[in-house]
C-alpha cells in the first residue's frame, strides 16, 4: 500500500498524537451537526487559521468519504493530480483513499486528470484538514485532488466528473475546497478585497468567484479547488451558502501591515 506521511506535522500544527488531539479539541465548537455538500476551509498553521477549521467542522456531519481539493503550492507533479489508492497518515490517525470513487472521477474526467503522487507528498493544503477530521472520525475515506493550474472550461469539467461520480455512488460525499484568502496585503485591504471574493461564494456563483480574482488579482490560493467545489455543489442541488467564520492572521499576530485572511464556509 502507498503511504503518505505527514508533510508539517510539527510545523502547521503538533507533531504529538496527544498535543495535536489537544490543540485541535480547543477550536471546536457545541454545535448541532447537519449534512453539508461541501465546505470552504482554509489550510494556514493552526495558531492562525484553526478557529476558523474548527468551527466549519465542528457544524458539519461526517460522511462516508470526502473528496478534498486543495491547491498545489510546490509546482510539484502534474497539473491536476489525484491518488487512486494508498492511505493517508497524520499523527491522530491514518486515512485510506475511497478508491472506487476516486477512480470514477478519473475515468469521468476524460484525461483531464492524471493519477500522480508527487503533488501530494509536500503539499499541505489537504493535508491540515485532516487532524480536524480525525477528531470526529477515522473511519472516513479521502480523495484527495490537487490542482496547479485550470481555465474556468476545466474547473467546470473537473466539477462534472466529481459530480457523475458521486451520483454513482450510494452513501454520502462532501466535498473540501481548501483555501486561504489574500495574502501579505493590509488588514484593511483583505477584508474589502475578501469580501468580494466571498460575495461570489455566497452567492453560488463559480464563474463569478474565478473571473474575479483574475480581475482584481485576489491572492486567493484555492479559488480553482473552490470554484470546483461550487460548480459541483450546484449541479447536485446546493441552494444556500453560509459564511460561518471570516478572519485573518492580524488577529493572532497583530501585525496589521502583512495579513493572509481566512473563510469558512458551508454549502448546502
Amino acid at each position: 500500500m502507498i503511504i503518505r506521511d505527514p508533510a508539517v506535522a510539527g510545523k502547521f500544527y503538533s507533531a504529538s498524537k496527544e498535543e495535536l488531539h489537544k490543540e485541535v479539541s480547543q477550536y471546536i465548537i457545541d454545535h448541532p451537526k447537519e449534512f453539508v455538500i461541501g465546505i470552504v476551509s482554509p489550510h494556514a498553521g493552526f495558531i492562525y487559521s484553526g478557529h476558523v477549521a474548527g468551527e466549519v467542522y465542528s457544524r458539519i456531519e461526517i460522511p462516508k468519504t470526502f473528496i478534498i481539493l486543495g491547491p498545489n503550492h510546490t509546482g510539484m507533479g502534474e497539473i491536476i493530480s489525484l491518488m487512486l489508492k494508498g492511505k493517508w497518515e497524520i499523527p491522530t490517525g491514518s486515512f485510506n483513499i475511497d478508491e472506487a470513487l476516486a477512480q470514477k472521477i478519473y475515468e469521468n474526467s476524460k484525461g483531464l486528470i492524471s493519477e500522480d503522487i508527487n503533488a501530494h507528498l509536500l503539499e499541505h493544503s489537504i493535508e491540515v484538514q485532516l487532524p480536524f477530521i480525525a477528531y470526529f472520525s477515522t473511519d472516513v475515506k479521502i480523495v484527495p485532488i490537487t490542482i496547479m493550474q485550470a481555465s474556468l472550461e476545466k474547473c467546470f469539467q473537473l466539477a462534472e466528473a466529481i459530480t457523475k461520480a458521486i451520483e454513482e455512488v450510494d452513501y454520502k460525499v462532501t466535498i473540501i475546497a481548501s483555501s486561504d484568502m489574500s495574502h501579505y496585503v493590509s488588514d484593511e485591504q483583505a477584508r474589502k478585497i475578501d469580501m468580494e471574493a466571498i460575495k461570489r461564494i455566497l452567492a453560488l456563483d463559480p464563474e463569478g468567484l474565478y473571473n474575479i480574482v483574475i480581475k482584481k488579482r485576489i491572492s486567493m490560493c484555492g479559488y480553482l479547488p473552490v470554484t470546483v467545489m461550487l460548480k459541483s455543489a450546484l449541479s447536485m442541488g446546493a441552494t444556500v451558502a453560509e459564511m460561518v467564520k471570516y478572519s485573518t492572521s492580524a488577529e493572532v499576530s497583530g501585525d496589521k501591515d502583512f495579513v493572509v485572511g481566512y473563510v469558512g464556509i458551508i454549502i448546502k
